[in-house]
């Protein structure tokens, strides 16, 4: 099908009289690359946490870092199903986790929902998924997997027809065996497997720089620009399963310095020693993630590809490991909500820091828009391109973030919220009434440890009124049901 901006000018070169038509421009590639559960300030570069990443450190010499941007919804298969559709998740329904059990109220990311990479497809794209996908309702019989047990199912295979357009599949569900996984390709069927003895982020790139040199064009039309997802576990829990020798760096670093931050809670309580012993493995598995990363960006340079590829380096939401008392994500701190959101296009997006407030569903028309489809994102999608202020810095700017946390029984209840530049606020309503809330003055407490919503009645009422209702209304949202 012809695009709207392929007819302008095929009728400009018409109009000036012209016998010979110039093809009209390559679209640019798309590498997204996401990691499971790395919180946003846990990048070396950040100087906010003692973490050894040299490739995304380098990276940012390169990109726009955008240090605020958020997950809306910090758990992995809503954030996931808001990246895919740009709709929030009483709208694409995907309003928790998958799993067997939201599965029976229909909890799955829905074939008929058009997702960027439906619009990628439609438009001439070739498209590849590699690892995490989680957004696959379980059916029974479950298939058999070590997360799976005859009355619980996490685990499941996506058939072709709910893969929206990935045609190249070397994906998962949830699969959290980081040492071997295991993946259905994209010929199996439903009771097939690949199993790997290899970490999994190591394994993921491999598959992916084979994708990129495309040898006898296997995996992809080498005429067509390439969209290529690459959706890591770690590090995701359990965090002890990585490499040893990613480890090693951080056996020299003293406790004075892992244990600096003031909201993790104290040596003796359960989720103070939870952070003691799990922060050491934890920051391995984001250097083992940064060390994949760097030889999937030396990969894209040797083939030449660097140049017209945009590449996004994000993740589905933080992990608090014990902060707050918290396990880890699924709450409204900074450690669960803040991600990394890095995006390099060469020569179309000036390398700097930006504060833009990003949200989760303004990934898809963001992306859309800076490839030169604007004209084709749905009208249903809820989120907000910001591709005029990655590009140039200016043009309309969100003032907060919505929080969301939902029930799949009841979704019109449990938790909202909003963040801000200064503020965070989270409300919550059960169905014996509202609780407590909870607001967080980051500006004056940037570890949230002091709850002022008690002493600042009226600033929680005009939050309400003037940050989180407008998203709530955007999303369809009921709330307080």
């Amino acid at each position: 099908m012809t695009t709207r901006r392929e007819f302008l000018t095929t009728a400009a070169v018409a109009s000036l009289g012209c016998s010979r038509r110039e093809p009209a421009p390559r679209r640019p590639n798309l590498l997204f690359v996401f990691p499971d559960e790395m919180r946003g300030s846990a990048m070396g570069f950040l100087n906010q946490e003692p973490v050894i990443t040299p490739n995304l450190d380098r990276f940012t010499s390169e990109s726009v870092v955008l240090p605020e941007a958020v997950s809306n919804y910090p758990v992995c298969s809503p954030y996931r199903a808001m990246l895919m559709t740009g709709r929030f998740p009483l709208q694409n329904k995907v309003v928790s986790n998958c799993t067997s059990r939201s599965y029976e109220y229909g909890v799955e990311l829905q074939r008929e929902d058009r997702c960027w990479s439906d619009v990628l497809h439609d438009t001439g794209y070739s498209l590849g998924y590699i690892g995490k996908w989680h957004l696959e309702g379980p059916k029974k019989p479950y298939v058999e997997s070590y997360n799976n047990r005859p009355d619980f199912a996490w685990n499941e295979w996506t058939p072709p027809e709910r893969r929206h357009g990935f045609s190249y599949w070397h994906a998962y569900n949830t699969f959290d065996r980081h040492m071997v996984p295991e993946y259905w390709t994209t010929d199996m069927g439903r009771d097939e497997r690949l199993k790997v003895e290899q970490w999994g982020p190591a394994h993921q790139v491999d598959t992916a720089i084979a994708y990129l040199k495309n040898e006898g064009g296997s995996y992809r039309d080498a005429a067509n620009p390439f969209a290529l997802v690459v959706a890591m576990n770690p590090p995701h829990m359990p965090y002890d399963q990585h490499p040893a020798k990613y480890l090693a760096p951080y056996r020299e670093v003293g406790d004075e310095e892992l244990f600096r931050r003031p909201n993790i809670p104290p040596a003796g309580t359960k989720w103070g020693d939870h952070y003691r012993k799990h922060i050491r493995d934890y920051y391995a598995m984001v250097t083992g993630v940064d060390d994949q990363f760097g030889r999937l960006m030396d990969a894209l340079a040797a083939q030449g590809l660097a140049g017209d590829t945009i590449v996004v380096f994000t993740s589905d939401h933080g992990d608090c490991i014990g902060i707050h008392n918290q396990v880890s994500k699924n709450n409204h701190y900074e450690e669960s909500m803040r991600i990394p959101f890095l995006i390099r296009w060469p020569g179309r997006i000036r390398p700097r820091r930006d504060d833009l407030l990003l949200s989760s569903v303004d990934i898809y028309p963001t992306l859309l828009e800076l490839m030169g489809l604007a004209d084709r994102i749905p009208d249903e999608v809820s989120g907000t391109s910001h591709a005029a202020v990655l590009q140039t810095g200016d043009g309309p700017r969100p003032d907060s973030q919505v929080y969301l946390r939902m029930p799949f029984e009841h979704p019109a209840l449990g938790r909202r919220g909003m963040r801000t530049h200064r503020y965070t606020l989270m409300l919550e309503q059960t169905a014996g009434g509202p609780g407590k809330p909870e607001l967080y003055d980051r500006v004056n407490d940037p570890y949230e440890l002091e709850n002022i919503a008690a002493d600042r009645p009226k600033l929680v009422k005009q939050l309400l009124h003037e940050q989180v209702q407008p998203w709530l209304d955007r999303g369809d949202d009921p709330w307080p049901g």
